[in-house]
């Protein structure tokens, strides 16, 4: 499980840690740092309360599907973390 960050996000904003890239293929071809594609997949690590009329409905320890582009790249305590919309996120998984 994703460790307590110091950053607490506000409104329906969420804090997702991505989930690591593939390295290997299905067949078993190792997919090389250019060509790796950028996970849509993970885990909640912070979450706002909400606007005034909808809460949050995703919690800390949720593993989220996002879209491709959804979210702001930023770097907490050395981790590399996407800040989004809760209405970014597509399932909890």
């Amino acid at each position: 499980m994703a460790k307590k960050v110091s950053v607490t996000p506000l409104h329906d904003r969420v804090i997702v840690k991505p989930a690591p890239a593939e390295e290997k293929t299905a067949g078993g071809i190792i997919i090389p740092d250019t060509a790796k594609e950028k996970p849509q997949r993970g885990t909640v690590v912070a979450a706002g309360p909400g606007k005034k009329d909808e809460p949050v409905t995703v919690k800390v320890g949720d593993t989220v599907l996002y879209g491709k582009y959804a979210g702001t790249e930023i770097a907490i305590d050395g981790d590399d973390l996407l800040i989004m919309r809760e209405s970014d996120i597509l399932a909890i998984v």
